[in-house]
């Protein structure tokens, strides 16, 4: 079982990654808010469970196992980000500030639960989209059908 901590890293270095194509120390710890230091202690905590590839100075890479958890992680968080924000109606800034904080605490019993709600009040088990909550599938399409909109015309 890994830490909140280590999921926040690897969801970081994650959306690093799909943004600017490569994961560098710098970045993580400008993103994080935290120093070069802890970032690299963190790195070789991650490296010795495997979770990513990582020499001192050298390219940082995901393995798969690595990614999976850092997909998992998000699609935990955009649970609680719809929940917050198109549930409840908190403005974006707002949501997605709190659905970090919540993810940090939140038991995984009580993830699956608002999980479930989402997908049974969305309708998000038989989207044209195939829209998976824990893949990287466009959260659109589940408003539009909400909503009584077409979903035909979105694109992931």
């Amino acid at each position: 079982m890994i830490s909140k901590s280590t999921e926040e890293y690897l969801k970081t270095m994650y959306i690093l990654n799909k943004q600017k194509g490569m994961i560098r120390v710098t970045d993580i710890a400008n993103k994080m808010k935290c120093s070069k230091p802890s970032v690299t202690k963190q790195l070789n905590i991650l490296k010795e469970n495997n979770l990513i590839k990582y020499q001192t100075y050298g390219e940082i890479e995901l393995t798969k196992a690595g990614e999976e958890v850092a997909i998992r992680v998000l699609a935990d968080y955009d649970i609680l980000y719809i929940l917050l924000h198109d549930v409840i109606g908190m403005n974006e800034e707002t949501a997605e500030i709190e659905a970090v904080k919540i993810k940090s605490v939140i038991s995984e019993s009580a993830l699956e639960t608002i999980s479930k709600y989402i997908k049974d009040e969305f309708g998000l088990n038989n989207l044209k989209c195939n829209f998976d909550i824990r893949n990287e599938s466009c959260r659109m399409c589940a408003f539009k059908r909400k909503s009584g909109g077409s979903n035909e015309d979105v694109r992931n």
